[in-house]
């Protein structure tokens, strides 16, 4: 007799509730913690979860802040919240005094800074997680001794790898090999990647970065801006019109804030100028004999007082670090005609050139008064001249100073440097990162730039050549072609062709397979945060740079101190020679990657050794082993 199957039915102890996203279970009042079955290990991969790395990319201006595995940082400030400056220079106090002061307020600001990382925008325990720290390859050492022991001393945090921001954002493109150019704050970098390996030794870098297009930006809206104040009272408001009250910017109107706001939200970098010759060289600026009638942009208006413009105080400019004008801005002139310019004929002739060649519009921007008007009713008013939103990016890209190479030629002069086999394959794969690159129009302009500083020749005409001499015949021989002008990136010709940026939204027509196959094809991410990105991808793949863990840096923290009270200690009462001492323990700073301190790979075998010189009893025989046979026979 068959029995009828019962209906399945739920244990009394399981929960009627659905299963949830799986969690770690405790087995009865034991300590053991079960894992859980979709995972193989015992800790959570959840988005708070103690395995996500935290990816530190610090700036001497921008900090990023996230988590590993995510796409975006989670938080982006400025290291001086309330000034806006940086952190750090590109300088250093000469005196030891000032120098330890300095070291001293850039710790306490870099503990700040790091504390409210944690405790602020990322709102973890700092003791449980492994931080990624996105370092520049030129990263003062003690600026890295000073986060690393900031890190380890007060938050305690496990481990710290340091990985190459050029590396990292490389890695975001989806890339191995590249040339990797970063445009940030103080400086432009430029370091070649082969294979997931940088090219230290080939590190180009120039000093035209943001904080030089932020001075220029300021030098020439003191020269050619115009500010309207607030008006005393509403009755003066209403009868005085604004362009009567219109006078020259004051210095304390541009402040660092108003200058960021202008260079992010105003600028865009406009197309190369083309001379009126047709030529591939710079735009001649009007001058000459007839450059007297040279007058400011028609674009701003201006009082009397502020038309009779004085700039004998280019000392002043220099002294507060402004550039305004390069004297390769005006390649069309001779050098007669430069020299004649004085500096406020070529400051006017560059604002009418770029005036004539610019169609951007003036821009009405409301700011703060000075503190000596701020009587008035409202707020000032600013005018930016359209040329200035266009071309005030040019000082980028005007180079011919053997100190300071503008963008394109620092990336022309690091592929002077690679090996030749090497070329082709870092020109086809140039990635553009960096907050400044985040100009409109910058990418493309430096695509152009890269192709006309390469087929440019030098302005300087050749001397006329002497007549053909004539033959017996009667017939003249033909003349020789005219000597053209010497280009150090002549050799770079061939790779015309193959030039091509990762990340061009705009990229020209390819002219090659390679270029067809590179440009464009990078990833949309901004270039700001394409090396947090990378970061955050290594962090997810457990990659990274070289790590240091917390406790060889208690070790070596500890040696040192050890070794300086050994050596506070050891006095010696006598006129005894000193005892050798031992070798001293690790530093700190020692246990730090440094690319500098690096060996030099293996290269070529060393050259032979020259022969030994000549004797008393005689020269030496070049062959030791026939002279010995000679000997014995």
């Amino acid at each position: 007799m068959s029995t009828v199957p019962a209906t399945p039915r739920r244990q009394a102890h399981e929960s009627a509730t659905p299963a949830a996203t799986p969690q770690a279970t405790r087995v009865g009042t034991s300590h053991i913690i079960q894992s859980s079955p979709h995972y193989q290990t015992t800790r959570r991969h959840s988005l708070y979860g103690t395995e996500d790395r935290i990816i530190l990319d610090p700036g001497s201006r921008i900090w990023k802040v996230g988590f590993s595995g995510e796409g975006k940082p989670r938080d982006v400030f400025l290291a001086e919240r309330e000034s806006g400056i940086s952190l750090w220079s590109l300088n250093r106090a000469s005196k030891p005094e000032e120098r330890e002061e300095e070291d001293r307020i850039l710790e306490a600001k870099l503990q700040a800074c790091l504390r409210s990382v944690f405790h602020d925008s990322l709102l973890t325990d700092p003791k449980s997680r492994k931080v990624i720290l996105v370092e520049h390859p030129l990263l003062p050492l003690h600026i890295k001794e000073m986060m690393a022991r900031v890190l380890f001393n007060n938050l305690q945090v496990p481990s710290i790898s340091f990985a190459s921001s050029h590396l990292l954002a490389l890695l975001a493109a989806g890339r191995v090999t590249g040339l990797v150019l970063d445009c940030g704050h103080l400086e432009t970098t430029v370091l070649p990647v082969f294979s997931f390996r940088p090219l230290y030794p080939h590190l180009r870098t120039t000093p035209l970065a943001g904080a030089r297009l932020s001075s220029h930006i300021k030098a020439l809206l003191l020269m050619f801006g115009t500010y309207i104040p607030p008006a005393t009272s509403l009755s003066a408001a209403v009868n005085i019109p604004a362009a009567s009250r219109s006078v020259r910017v004051p210095e304390d109107v541009l402040a660092d804030k108003v200058i960021d706001e202008i260079k992010t939200r105003c600028c865009f970098v406009g197309e190369p100028i083309e001379d009126d010759s047709g030529g591939g060289g710079r735009a001649s600026s009007p001058g000459g004999d007839g450059g007297s009638d040279l007058d400011l942009p028609r674009a701003t208006p201006r009082s009397a007082d502020a038309e009779s413009v004085s700039f004998s105080s280019s000392a002043h400019a220099a002294s507060s670090a402004y550039s305004v004008v390069s004297h390769s801005q005006l390649l069309g002139n001779s050098d007669a005609d430069t020299a004649r310019l004085g500096g406020e004929r070529r400051v006017q002739a560059l604002a009418m050139m770029y005036g004539r060649h610019s169609t951007a519009t003036d821009i009405h921007m409301r700011v703060d008064p000075p503190p000596s008007q701020q009587t008035g009713t409202g707020r000032g008013t600013l005018i930016i001249p359209g040329w200035i939103r266009e071309r005030a990016a040019e000082v980028l890209f005007e180079g011919g100073d053997v100190d300071e190479s503008s963008v394109a030629e620092v990336i022309l002069d690091c592929l002077l440097k690679v090996p030749v086999d090497l070329r082709k394959t870092l020109a086809s794969s140039i990635l553009v990162v960096g907050g400044t690159p985040m100009l409109p129009g910058f990418i493309p302009r430096l695509q152009a730039e890269l192709v006309r500083t390469v087929t440019r020749t030098s302005s300087r005409s050749s001397p006329p050549s002497p007549p053909p001499p004539s033959t017996r015949s009667g017939r003249s021989r033909r003349a020789p072609p005219p000597l053209t002008g010497y280009n150090r990136y002549a050799t770079l010709r061939p790779l015309l062709p193959f030039f091509a940026i990762l990340n061009n939204p705009a990229p020209p027509l390819p002219a090659s397979a390679n270029a067809a196959a590179n440009a464009g094809k990078a990833p949309a991410f901004t270039p700001a945060t394409m090396a947090w990105v990378g970061g955050s991808l290594a962090g997810a793949l457990k990659t990274g740079g070289v790590e240091v863990q917390r406790e060889r840096w208690d070790e070596a923290d500890a040696g040192a101190g050890a070794a300086a009270q050994s050596d506070d200690g050891d006095v010696l009462m006598d006129d005894s020679p000193p005892r050798p001492r031992a070798v001293a323990p690790s530093t700190p700073r020692s246990i730090l990657p440094d690319w500098t301190r690096t060996p030099l790979p293996v290269g070529a075998p060393p050259a032979p050794r020259p022969a030994p010189a000549a004797t008393a009893s005689g020269p030496a025989s070049p062959h030791p082993a026939l002279h010995a046979q000679s000997v014995a026979g």
